[in-house]
């Protein structure tokens, strides 16, 4: 296994060479060495695993001659099938709702910015900035990995912008002290009080939530690993499990003595659940990490409903989040919203945002900054209180 100039190993074929340009390569089922050159590891990374994969099972007959649409298909359904099932299905979503009918039809060779560009300014006047983005993000990622399997010469997004804003991160809703206090003490009559409880603890994604095992949870060392994923399809009608968002969401979570305490009871709760026939199934998927098949086995899932005998879908949990809020009296919320306040409260508590990125899962400390920190009016006013009392001196 190769590695980078700091040493850490990046897996089979994949090294840092001095100039810090990432190499890939492999040997064909001809035994031909192949080798590329990239200036960042996730491009070296996916053109090998594209690269394996068409030798693996032959030419894919794709060309600069089929259209925006067999290139998408073809995209959607090899390349891209290890990602997360939410960001697949974002992938679709936009591209079917947005992209699709502009240039669909069109020869992929014949794309220029232009088209690119009448796309995103066609929905300034109907959607918020952050759908734009998520096209954006589609078209700029389905078109980079054309140009990278040499599909395409030139990426038909180069030089195109966006200019709507998106949501500024003091419009995200977070609930503060009083809020979340209020909310707690009405949930805690909830048989779903223990899952959101463990998010407003560890700062999980719902997916993460839902996908957890107790074989992830190591009680001796008092941790949690995130190392998968699970939701409900409701087009297909059956669960499917994935890993986690990114590469940076496989992650180890020291528990905190709340949290500790809370999966203790629910292990002892686990004695008198009730487990559905259909739980027997044992789930698989692609671990991001190495490449290789993991599975899931439903029986040992963490959080199973009470009436069902299954795990709750990602949606009633939304669901029932706003009955909640109605008994608490205060403002509906989303699930995401827990984790908002999760980060909003260990920034307030103190804590440094390099290590509220590593426990949030986060590949970029932008992200950890701009998206889920939120300064609240209460922690202006104590943040004010503190410098008042350590200036008394001064005046």
């Amino acid at each position: 296994m190769g590695k980078d100039l700091k040493g850490k190993e990046l897996g089979k074929g994949l090294s840092q060479r001095k100039d810090r340009k990432y190499s890939a390569r492999y040997v064909t089922r001809s035994g031909k060495r192949v080798e590329k050159y990239f200036d960042t590891l996730p491009e070296a990374r996916n053109w090998l695993a594209d690269s394996r994969y068409e030798d693996t099972h032959g030419s894919t007959g794709i060309t600069s001659t089929v259209t925006v649409d067999t290139w998408f298909n073809y995209w959607y359904d090899n390349l891209i099938a290890d990602l997360s099932p939410n960001t697949r299905r974002n992938y679709k979503e936009r591209y079917d709702k947005n992209v699709k009918s502009a240039i669909g039809k069109m020869v992929i060779s014949d794309v220029k910015p232009m088209h690119c560009k009448m796309i995103l300014n066609g929905m300034m006047d109907d959607y918020a900035g952050s759908t734009i983005r998520q096209v954006y993000i589609t078209m700029g990622t389905m078109f980079r990995a054309a140009v990278m399997n040499d599909v395409i010469s030139k990426h038909p997004m180069d030089g195109v912008r966006y200019t709507k804003p998106i949501k500024a991160p003091s419009d995200h809703r977070v609930l503060s002290v009083e809020e979340q206090q209020k909310f707690l003490e009405v949930a805690k009559s909830s048989h779903n009080y223990y899952q959101y409880a463990l998010i407003l603890e560890t700062g999980l994604r719902t997916g993460e939530m839902i996908g957890l095992t107790w074989d992830a949870i190591d009680f001796k060392n008092k941790t949690l690993t995130v190392n998968k994923a699970l939701e409900f399809r409701h087009k297909q009608k059956t669960w499917r499990a994935g890993p986690p968002k990114t590469q940076s969401s496989y992650r180890t979570i020291p528990l905190t003595t709340r949290a500790y305490n809370l999966l203790l009871e629910l292990q002892e709760l686990r004695k008198k659940q009730k487990l559905s026939n259909d739980l027997v199934q044992v789930l698989t998927y692609t671990d991001r990490r190495t490449g290789q098949t993991a599975s899931l086995d439903m029986r040992d899932l963490v959080f199973i409903n009470f009436r069902t005998g299954m795990p709750a879908k990602n949606s009633s949990y939304d669901t029932h989040l706003y009955k909640l809020c109605a008994m608490a009296g205060i403002p509906p919320f989303s699930m995401h919203t827990l984790r908002h306040t999760y980060a909003t409260r260990a920034i307030e508590s103190g804590m440094q945002p390099k290590a509220l990125q590593k426990l949030l899962g986060h590949a970029s400390i932008k992200t950890t900054m701009d998206t889920y920190v939120h300064v609240t009016d209460d922690s202006l006013s104590k943040a004010v209180q503190l410098f008042e009392a350590k200036n008394t001196t001064m005046a």
